[in-house]
């Protein structure tokens, strides 16, 4: 009895320890809109923690994130990049997220791993379309964000003015907790509202006050006092209006202390109920060091947030939970993948337990054990090596051959599997050849680790013509990935004109469908009897199918059930238009039939998939085309002149301004856009856009 408490005292507290640990991370990603200045805040907050020991520069192609060519000759974020670095003794692990929309997949992996995030916008434009659609992508995934407005130094930059664009556009309390000191080229630095001080920087952060960043702490300016008394005052009671903590002190006392403040803003960061806004110039070294602090103490551990949930297999449902334990069975996810011709590399976030060079793992989803052979701590580019990872870092490793994008990797004898990232489904498709056939096989090989490394690119063959296609999110993403093929494979790729990817979907639908499938041809027959319902989904339902039987008595019995809905699902691949997916369906299974010897799993997926196609046809579908919400910022002068073109495009007008433009747009009417917008507009004119939906395609 004595030994059996000794090892539970020192098992408790090796777990403490542990954890200990574990509560000083922080695993955040950077999220924006395109050229909003994520990867330059980046960039700052490596150079102030000394990570780096030289500023890069986004125009200079000096980044460290940004360290593909391709990356470095557009000036634009591409692949997520994971780096770490220490700030007041925590570790902080950051993954520089795309600003692009057709590089969407690259955050929605990322956002499935990370703890918090910042969310940065352009203290000039406010709210971007992208902003608005990767802060909602981290709303679906339940990540806690804090503001940094930044640019604050450039000419029509404007504090308020982004907070009441994050209050229209997002729907939120935005909390700011600085006042900026000084306006666009005059911005100097901002006001603690918390602790009503004034920090500024006398320079450009060159670390010369000992690695402080020239950062000065000071009071208030006399000229900002009272303006910082009635801001804190209004912060006081907006916190005490949202968190009944903070309510009961204002009440009693009648004002809120910094340390109230801190833990409400802390609960209210953490449950989404409002945002803490910060604000200054990453650019200028200016807000760096309040944003890392504002992190460390608003944003989640990997202690804070909630235990992973999975399924015990692909066959057994069971709900499973693991803590982020270190003592508890190893669990990670696999989010990332470089499939380069030296080796693989494969991002792990771990989630529980501890992972050693030489381990075997377990691909639930496959069943196939794996041995991690190296361990590496990422530095963008960069690695370190390491002996050894626990649950919450993000760490990549060499050795595994199969896993994939998605894949749970855990203890074999503790499996368990959790749901994978969601792949957004392509929009754009282009038919991709080697223009010498020595170099075909070779392409194939490229396209197919290509798809392995990114899931939001679709491969396929035609087996009639062997054509192959390459389908992505946009025109962006897929010249990205044929240059990369041709950089890195030596491969001359030939690339056909851009088409858009259609759907059909269902209008108008049948009851009482009767298929009977019936085939004999020696030995054991088949034989399936379905009696089906098939119905539109109503348009706000977000599933693109619905399956449900009512059938009693066991006459289709369970397992030919799911045979059914599998047959449905192959069915809805290719409709009776021109051979899009098919979307938008509910089919109710109503009745059927066996036969004692013919009938079988086989049989019945079969019926269905014959079955449903047929009724498909003898319904209705109409072509949808994918559309796209386009901003356009033109000169006033030039607005007309984008009008005209626009509606030329069949776009649909949604809002002017002064000099900007929202349309709804087919996505098949931008292919070549930005050359014809830039023409028009003698260079001045930018836009930007992401994914609206679907709307039914002209006839004729």
């Amino acid at each position: 009895m004595r030994t059996d408490t000794t090892t539970s005292t020192t098992t408790s507290t090796t777990s403490t320890t542990s954890t200990d640990g574990i509560a000083a991370v922080r695993n955040l990603g950077i999220l924006a809109h395109v050229d909003a200045g994520k990867t330059t805040v980046t960039e700052r907050i490596l150079y102030l923690t000394g990570t780096t020991h030289r500023r890069g520069e986004v125009h200079d192609g000096t980044t460290v994130t940004d360290f593909d060519p391709q990356e470095r000759d557009r000036g634009i974020t591409i692949f997520a990049a994971a780096v770490s670095c220490a700030w007041a003794g925590h570790r902080i692990n950051l993954i520089d997220t795309p600003g692009h929309v057709d590089f969407a997949g690259e955050v929605e992996r990322s956002l499935r791993v990370l703890d918090g995030a910042v969310a940065v916008f352009d203290a000039v434009a406010g709210v971007e379309p992208q902003s608005e659609s990767v802060w909602r992508q981290a709303e679906r995934h339940g990540v806690p964000r804090i503001a940094f407005v930044n640019k604050l130094d450039r000419a029509g930059a404007d504090l308020d003015a982004a907070l009441a664009s994050i209050r229209e556009r997002l729907h939120l309390h935005p909390l700011a907790v600085q006042l900026p000191i000084g306006a666009e080229g005059a911005f100097t630095g901002v006001v603690d509202l918390l602790h009503l001080r004034a920090l500024t920087w006398t320079n450009e952060g060159d670390g010369g006050d000992g690695g402080d960043g020239g950062m000065r702490r000071g009071p208030v300016p006399a000229h900002l006092a009272a303006e910082a008394a009635v801001r804190r005052r209004a912060l006081e009671e907006a916190v005490a209006a949202l968190h009944p903590g903070a309510l009961e002190e204002f009440c009693t006392d009648g004002t809120l202390g910094a340390a109230t403040l801190t833990a409400a803003l802390r609960d209210l960061t953490r449950t989404g109920e409002a945002v803490v806004v910060l604000c200054g110039s990453a650019y200028r070294n200016r807000g760096i060091e309040p944003l890392l602090d504002a992190a460390v103490a608003y944003l989640p551990s990997p202690l804070d947030a909630p235990a992973v949930r999975g399924v015990t297999s692909l066959t057994d449902d069971t709900v499973q939970e693991r803590d982020p334990d270190p003592e508890q069975p190893f669990t990670a996810l696999a989010f990332k993948v470089n499939a380069a011709p030296t080796g693989r590399l494969t991002y792990l976030r771990l989630y529980a337990g501890r992972l050693h060079k030489g381990d075997t793992v377990l691909d639930t989803a496959t069943g196939r054990l794996e041995r991690v052979s190296r361990i590496l701590r990422v530095q963008a580019e960069r690695h370190t090596e390491t002996d050894h990872a626990v649950a919450g870092d993000i760490v990549a490793v060499i050795g595994l051959k199969a896993a994939r994008v998605g894949a749970t990797l855990c203890a074999p004898h503790a499996p368990l599997l959790l749901e994978a990232p969601v792949s957004a489904e392509p929009v754009v498709t282009v038919a991709v050849e080697a223009r010498r056939s020595a170099d075909t096989d070779k392409l194939a090989a490229a396209l197919a680790r290509a798809a392995q490394e990114d899931p939001s690119l679709r491969l396929r063959t035609d087996p009639e013509t062997g054509q192959r296609t390459l389908s992505g999110l946009g025109e962006l993403h897929l010249e990205v990935a044929v240059e990369r093929i041709r950089r890195d494979h030596g491969i001359d790729a030939v690339v056909g004109r851009p088409q858009v990817a259609h759907r059909e979907r269902l209008v108008a639908g049948v009851t009482g469908f009767v298929h009977r499938h019936v085939k004999q041809e020696g030995g054991a027959g088949q034989f399936a009897h379905l009696v089906l319902d098939i119905h539109p989904l109503d348009d706000t339902c977000e599933e693109d199918f619905v399956f449900s039987s009512t059938v009693t008595g066991g006459r289709v019995p369970r397992e030919y059930v799911q045979a059914v809905e599998a047959g449905l699902r192959e069915a809805l691949t290719e409709g009776p238009l021109g051979g899009h997916p098919v979307t938008g369906v509910r089919v109710t299974l109503t009745d059927g039939a066996t036969h004692p010897k013919d009938s079988s799993e086989l049989a019945f997926r079969t019926a269905a998939r014959q079955g449903l196609r047929e009724a498909l046809r003898a319904g209705r579908t109409v072509v949808l085309e994918p559309l796209a919400e386009v901003t356009v910022s033109v000169p006033e002068d030039a607005l007309g002149t984008v009008l005209g073109d626009l509606a030329a495009r069949r776009g649909h007008i949604q809002s002017t301004a002064a000099s900007q433009v929202t349309a709804l747009v087919p996505l098949a009417e931008l292919f070549g856009y930005a050359t014809r917008l830039r023409s028009r507009t003698q260079g001045r004119g930018t836009f930007t856009t992401r994914p609206a939906g679907y709307a039914p395609a002209p006839t004729g």
